[in-house]
């Protein structure tokens, strides 16, 4: 059964650092992509970073525009696990924060994933 489990939540005051995590078990996922999503009051769960892989065993980072400079996602295939630092946090970046896995390579690193964790809280306070 695969799981994926979310640690390293919490409240933080503006301008201040987060690091979640993500461990995977029930199989590997070291080529196909996973990333982080997030869902704040209100709003819909949108794309915050992924990690893909392509042929060549190269990965590549993708970041939305809200976080980009500010977020860097990373990820331990020895571990089974996916990083999500988060520095010079804003208010607005207050959500649910989610990790997702594909289940099988896709071109698209946005859309698609079929694993997802229970979610793991971030406030930020101004």
């Amino acid at each position: 059964q695969v799981q994926l489990v979310e640690s390293g939540g919490g409240l933080v005051q503006a301008g201040g650092s987060l690091r979640l995590s993500c461990a995977a078990s029930g199989r590997t996922f070291s080529n196909v992509a996973m990333g982080w999503f997030r869902q704040a009051p209100g709003k819909e769960r949108e794309f915050v970073a992924a990690s893909s892989w392509s042929e060549g065993n190269i990965y590549y980072r993708h970041h939305a525009d809200s976080v980009k400079g500010r977020f860097t996602i990373s990820r331990d295939n020895a571990k089974n696990t996916v990083y999500l630092q988060m520095n010079d946090l804003k208010p607005e970046d207050t959500a649910v924060y989610y990790c997702a896995a594909q289940s099988r390579w896709s071109s698209n690193p946005y859309q698609g994933y079929v694993y997802w964790g229970q979610g793991t809280q971030v406030t930020v306070s101004s």
